[in-house]
């Protein structure tokens, strides 16, 4: 079956979706004009969301449009679109994006963070929110009130259907997508002393532009591992992460089976599964005004953002 994925690009008048093919961007609605199987209206006019809220038939016609989307590319018949991956914005900006500290051991061990064995803990989540998401090629505004950026490559799965308290072994199911997101943080931001908790992941990590994302969804039957996914994240060019998704604590699986417990889980929620070694702090190093960041995933593509001061 050829690859696909759908995405979201800025044309005049706004924002449309569109099929990824060869890292190519195609219009919806020009690939349905042009032949492909018929197709709800709303998923044209609203875009991924709507595709997503509609995942048992989106995924559906997906599997069918591919290899003929991929003919009419292949013939002429559809075009890119134009601006290639400069119009790729956000697939999406998800209301509620879970997060899982702490995933992997050579980054707890990088953290100097002591973890209970896994048979006698659970995973531990957090919250990014919606002002925190941007796309491929836009801007993470750096604060000034932080010294210490810091990055964090993440393979992030995207809910297909609602559910909740979702087995282990049907939690895959649930999965829609998977895209890239990359967890950026004020380090310096994350620790108080003014009061007896420790941390503040609210003020260290849900600035605006905090959570780049993308650059595309990837249907989940295209990676039918999570677990076997190799992961980069390079600035300025310097590779800084290279880890598999392999050595993650808390699989896929588990953290969708674990957050179903809790909340209600719904189409377009995204859960960011945790980043591997090879981050600013662990290193001794952080972003600067001008850093470029390339976050890749295997299976997905490169997310690619740059650092700017915060203009105020």
């Amino acid at each position: 079956m050829s690859w696909i994925a759908l995405a979201t690009y800025r044309r005049a008048g706004g924002l449309a979706p569109a099929l990824v093919l060869d890292n190519q961007l195609y219009d919806l609605e020009a690939a349905r004009a042009a032949g492909l199987p018929p197709l709800p209206d709303a998923w044209v006019t609203q875009g991924v969301e709507a595709m997503l809220r509609d995942w048992a038939n989106a995924q559906a016609w997906l599997r069918d449009a591919a290899p003929m989307a991929a003919s009419l590319a292949a013939s002429g018949a559809i075009r890119p679109v134009d601006g290639g991956a400069a119009a790729v914005a956000a697939p999406f900006v998800p209301s509620r994006i879970f997060c899982a500290a702490s995933n992997y051991a050579s980054h707890a061990n990088e953290m100097g963070t002591v973890l209970a064995a896994k048979s006698q803990s659970k995973p531990y989540m957090f919250l990014k929110l919606s002002n925190t998401v941007i796309g491929n090629g836009e801007t993470i505004q750096m604060p000034p009130e932080t010294s210490k950026l810091d990055w964090e490559v993440e393979l992030a799965a995207v809910i297909g259907k609602r559910c909740r308290r979702v087995s282990v072994e049907d939690a895959l199911d649930a999965i829609a997508c998977y895209t890239i997101v990359n967890d950026i943080s004020a380090r310096d931001l994350n620790i108080r002393s003014d009061y007896p908790f420790k941390h503040d992941w609210f003020q260290g990590k849900c600035h605006d532009t905090f959570a780049p994302i993308g650059p595309w969804l990837v249907p989940a039957w295209q990676i039918p591992d999570p677990q076997a996914v190799s992961m980069r994240l390079d600035v300025n060019d310097e590779p800084m992460q290279q880890d598999s998704t392999a050595n993650m604590i808390w699989t896929v699986r588990e953290q969708v089976a674990y957050l179903s417990t809790i909340v209600t889980l719904e189409p377009g929620d995204v859960i960011a599964t945790g980043t591997p070694t090879g981050v600013g702090m662990g290193r001794g190093i952080y972003l600067n005004a001008g850093d470029r960041l390339v976050a890749s995933i295997e299976g997905i593509g490169r997310l690619s953002n740059q650092v700017q001061a915060e203009r105020l």
